[in-house]
């Protein structure tokens, strides 16, 4: 493998969206040891606050595959995920992370997502956002439906 050299085109991709605007984030997705797919910080230009490097990558990737089992593939990224790039990392079944900067660099820049790991362990009624469940006794009707249903796609 080419730790180093998959890295160093992460970090280069970050380097280059700060200067045409972008974020200071970059990550590759590699599968078989070459580069399948790539990422920047899309976030303040496409107005989508889930358009993060990580995130763009494994849409590249999975788009690139036509799958959504990234299962064979590993990624690097400038910085280690934030929590939800890491639950897309997570839920992409990709094999492996490698990162530059951590949690802690990008809080110095900014950047601190500490907040939601702090937000992740209250009780739903003690977060921030008010999280109330509505109508549980009609949605889990779905689940019903999903669970009797032959021709499904586990994912």
């Amino acid at each position: 493998m080419r730790h180093d050299e998959f890295m160093l085109e992460a970090i280069g991709l970050a380097t280059d969206n700060v200067k045409n605007g972008g974020g200071p984030f970059g990550a590759v997705i590699v599968k078989d040891g070459a580069i399948l797919a790539r990422g920047v910080n899309r976030v303040t230009d496409s107005n989508d606050p889930t358009a993060h490097a990580e995130v763009m990558a494994i849409r590249n990737a999975a788009s690139q595959l036509q799958n959504f089992d990234l299962s064979g593939c590993v990624i690097y990224t400038s910085c280690e995920p934030c929590p939800m790039c890491l639950g897309a990392i997570y839920w992409s079944r990709l094999d492996a992370i490698y990162y530059g900067n951590n949690k802690k660099d990008a809080a110095h820049i900014g950047f601190d997502d500490a907040f939601i790991y702090e937000e992740l362990d209250k009780e739903l009624g003690k977060r921030t956002i008010p999280c109330t469940q509505l109508l549980a006794d009609k949605a889990i009707s779905t689940f019903e439906v999903w669970t009797h249903i032959d021709h499904k796609i586990k994912y």
